[in-house]
């Protein structure tokens, strides 16, 4: 038997994307994203061999993944391209891209973070997370905001973002060995 239905689970989904969708081309809303988890939620992404990016709870997803991490990204898209739903486990993963609202020169398209992004979510029920998992490709992100520096298109949320990294590590990012995001999965050794 199912932990969820299907229908339930893609319903969340849609209705988070949704959500997301127009927080991103608004650059506002972004404080009410975390309405979709539970107030215990982990949500969590890899920053390199050296660091995890960690928010647990409202506050730190409201904060800091959905806050200061969001800071400088206005207008981006994230068009999903693949979503696999699990009822069984309660999982769903999704493959996104990540496009910026600037245009390359070079190409005369928006320039975008290539490689693989996406999400794994867990889903609790009562239309809420409790758990995300992001991953991108960290090479590709640098590249593309090295581009968009040179070509002077990156915006003042953004150089301000870089600038309040370059003073020290911003709320949320821990050093890689004091997170084990596999600690976070029920029975990961069902995966």
């Amino acid at each position: 038997m199912a932990k969820f239905t299907y229908e339930e689970m893609k319903q969340h989904l849609d209705n988070w994307v949704a959500a997301n969708r127009l927080a991103g081309e608004k650059g506002e809303g972004w404080d009410k994203m975390p309405d979709f988890y539970t107030e215990d939620a982990v949500y969590s992404w890899n920053y390199g061999p050296d660091y995890e990016f960690v928010a647990r709870g409202h506050q730190q997803l409201r904060d800091w993944a959905f806050g200061s991490e969001m800071a400088g990204l206005d207008g981006w898209r994230y068009p999903y391209i693949r979503t696999l739903i699990d009822p069984e486990k309660g999982e769903i993963v999704v493959f996104w891209r990540q496009q910026a609202p600037e245009n390359d020169p070079a190409t005369g398209k928006p320039y975008e973070i290539l490689g693989t992004g996406g999400s794994w979510f867990r889903y609790a029920g009562n239309g809420k997370w409790s758990w995300q998992r992001d991953w991108f490709d960290l090479g590709n992100a640098s590249s593309c905001f090295i581009k968009m520096m040179e070509n002077k298109h990156l915006s003042d949320g953004m150089l301000a973002r870089m600038e309040r990294q370059a003073q020290g590590l911003p709320p949320g990012w821990v050093k890689l060995q004091e997170f084990d995001w596999l600690a976070t999965i029920e029975n990961p050794e069902d995966m």
